[in-house]
C-alpha cells in the first residue's frame, strides 16, 4: 500500500474555505502552520476553511502566496491553483 496521497479533482471544492483547505493540504502544512506564517490565530484559519468567515482582501493576497496559488484560483476556482507532489 502506498503512503502517496491522492490528488482530489479539481472543482470539488466550490468555496473560498474548500479551496483554502484543498490547497494548504497540497502543500502539506497544517492549519497551525499556515495561521503562523499569515500572522493569524489557528481559530481565524479555520472559521475561513469552513467558510464561518472571510479574510480580507489583503489577507487573500498573503494566502496566496503561502499557498502558492493565484489569488483568482482563491477567489473563484479559475487561474492556478495548488500542486501535489
Amino acid at each position: 500500500m502506498s503512503n502517496r496521497k491522492l490528488q482530489p479533482a479539481y472543482g470539488i471544492d466550490d468555496t473560498l474555505g474548500g479551496r483554502i483547505s484543498l490547497a494548504r493540504d497540497a502543500r502539506n502544512i497544517s492549519v497551525d502552520e499556515a495561521a503562523d506564517i499569515l500572522g493569524v490565530e489557528p481559530g481565524t484559519w479555520a472559521n475561513w476553511e469552513n467558510d464561518r468567515a472571510e479574510p480580507r482582501s489583503n489577507r487573500i493576497d498573503m494566502m496566496a502566496g503561502i499557498l502558492q496559488v493565484s489569488v483568482s484560483w482563491l477567489l473563484s476556482g479559475r487561474g492556478t491553483g495548488p500542486r501535489w507532489h
